[in-house]
């Protein structure tokens, strides 16, 4: 057994450093049946944690009618605590290394590479990955062509590592956070993957794995061989009980692997509403929205609690002459305007939606209201939270320039723009959009709501556990918005049907003017792309419900 010393943790912070939530036995105990085959010798677990897939290797071994002491067993674990957990009878009969799994790596070049890896990688976050060991997982991934950034989490080494130690005809599985699928920072791991493997299999569920933590996870099974295609498959499963009865699917089920940084969640996707996507994206002159608008993020004050106000707290602390109009909620947003109506209603309803706007100036200069009010928030230690505190002055946020139009951020049934004539700015909550070359701006916002444009952001978009797609301003600004000016677009009806809840009668409506009359699709692209962001919308927001009714369908609102 070899040990690292220099590896310490804080007991109270342990899990969370480790990033140690250990996989369910019928998730290891499928992983470990398809990665260990007869013919299989060398075993390498790189974070074995209390030996979850070595119980699992044990039993795979024993169906196989052999023993234990004829595989060459290699396990890795960074936290001998963890280890000791592993039974006596596995651990006696294994190679077990206590440590950390690059600098192990790193430091014993390994001179036979492994037909079967397994594994459940910690999920840790750039800021909580210590230093040592993120210097040898970069290195490593520098000496495998890869570029790592200040995004890059820990399961993402542990990943491409075990890959490059992975013998030619070998196979790897994995329990790994869906993200992979789509996020801009695991593009280059996309990549090194599609390249690495000829067969990748991946299983979701409608139901998270670790549903405490929120994150949603896949088993990743990936397969070497040297045939000249490389492919795909991806199998929805409802739970992870599912597994029991579920084999891997035929080689004709799988979809040809693009072996660019394209986001996997495509692949959900039948044959022809991939091609149809590919075709869109490679061959279209559909322009980007970035050729109409600028998507910057919303205002970070740092604390909302002691910055956006509400009418009765603005009258109860006489801060009436230093705020300023703010949208803090999507859901404040019924349809593709704000105007003063609206802003109206929504003060009635005494929502937060006064957003505190103190002089800059020296503290001892400020009218007495205000002074008062920052010493309220300093008695709440507001001033002590990270963005307050690396401001010269705490109490004032910077960057609260007012938009053209807001965009949802976070989206629950579909994204969609909202054009600002209320003079308002908004929280991070929601992105800000400030419109270029003059162009028309209801046009634009009416003619977001398409079928091309919600299946693009379905794809584009991140979600994550709780079921909310996501966009960074890259993103959204890389949508495709297919906008003519010759467009006659009926902005006030749009409203109407959205503010109804009606958004298949806009869709309608405008996927026949757009789509059809503007760019010439046909029926069947329209109502193909139609069923892609439906599918993938979705499974998004229905995999972590235990049921489904007819009223929980966004599409059923006639």
């Amino acid at each position: 057994m070899i040990k690292d010393k220099n590896i310490k943790f804080e007991d109270k912070k342990e899990k969370k450093l480790r990033g140690g939530y250990y996989t369910p036995d019928q998730a290891t105990d499928f992983i470990t049946n398809w990665a260990v085959q007869p013919e299989t010798k060398t075993i390498l677990e790189p974070s074995c944690g209390d030996g979850a897939f070595l119980k699992s290797i044990f039993k795979r071994v024993k169906t196989l009618n052999s023993k234990l002491n004829k595989f060459d067993i290699q396990a890795i674990e960074l936290n001998e605590n963890e280890a000791l957990k592993i039974p006596p009878e596995i651990r006696d009969n294994i190679n077990l290394n206590i440590g950390d799994f690059f600098k192990y790596i790193y430091e014993n070049p390994l001179q036979t590479k492994f037909d079967s890896i397994v594994g459940n990688p910690p999920f840790i976050r750039y800021q909580d990955f210590p230093d040592t060991q993120r210097a040898y997982a970069f290195q490593l991934m520098k000496e495998a062509g890869l570029k790592p950034s200040r995004l890059t989490n820990a399961w993402i080494p542990f990943l491409v590592l075990s890959a490059t130690l992975l013998n030619e005809n070998g196979r790897l599985g994995m329990v790994i956070p869906a993200e992979l699928f789509q996020v801009n920072y695991a593009a280059e791991t996309r990549r090194f993957l599609s390249r690495e493997f000829s067969k990748i299999h991946i299983l979701t569920f409608n139901k998270l794995i670790f549903p405490s933590i929120q994150q949603e996870v896949v088993l990743l099974l990936f397969e070497k061989k040297l045939i000249d295609k490389h492919y795909i498959n991806i199998s929805e499963l409802n739970d992870i009980s599912s597994l029991s009865n579920f084999n891997i699917p035929a080689n004709n089920h799988s979809k040809e692997l693009d072996h660019s940084s394209e986001k996997w969640i495509q692949y959900y996707l039948t044959g022809y509403e991939l091609d149809l996507i590919r075709h869109i994206r490679k061959n279209s002159n559909i322009p980007l929205a970035k050729n109409f608008y600028q998507v910057d993020v919303g205002i970070v004050t740092g604390q909302n609690k002691f910055f956006v106000l509400s009418k009765n707290q603005v009258d109860e602390f006489g801060l009436n002459t230093f705020t300023s109009r703010i949208v803090g909620k999507a859901n404040h947003l019924a349809g593709v305007i704000i105007d003063e109506q609206d802003w109206e209603k929504l003060i009635e309803k005494n929502f937060p939606n006064f957003l505190l706007t103190p002089p800059d100036g020296d503290f001892e200069k400020l009218p007495p209201e205000i002074k008062k009010y920052i010493k309220i928030g300093e008695e709440n230690n507001y001033h002590l939270g990270y963005k307050c505190s690396i401001r010269q002055k705490w109490w004032v946020v910077p960057s609260i320039w007012k938009p053209d139009a807001f965009m949802l951020r976070q989206v629950h049934s579909f994204p969609k723009l909202v054009l600002n004539e209320c003079s308002a700015t908004n929280t991070d909550t929601l992105h800000r959009i400030k419109f270029l070359n003059g162009e028309n701006q209801k046009s634009l916002i009416a003619g977001f709501t398409n079928s091309l444009t919600f299946a693009f952001s379905e794809i584009m978009g991140r979600s994550y556990g709780g079921g909310v797609l996501t966009f960074e301003p890259s993103e959204a600004e890389n949508l495709p918005l297919p906008h003519k000016k010759s467009l006659d677009l009926d902005f006030d009806l749009v409203n109407k049907l959205l503010r109804e809840k009606k958004i298949d009668k806009v869709l309608k409506i405008n996927d026949e003017s757009i789509l059809k009359n503007g760019w010439g699709f046909s029926d069947k692209e329209i109502h193909t792309l139609n069923k892609v962001w439906q599918k993938l919308r979705d499974r998004r927001i229905l995999r972590n419900r235990k049921s489904i009714s007819s009223t929980d369908r966004i599409l059923s609102q006639k």
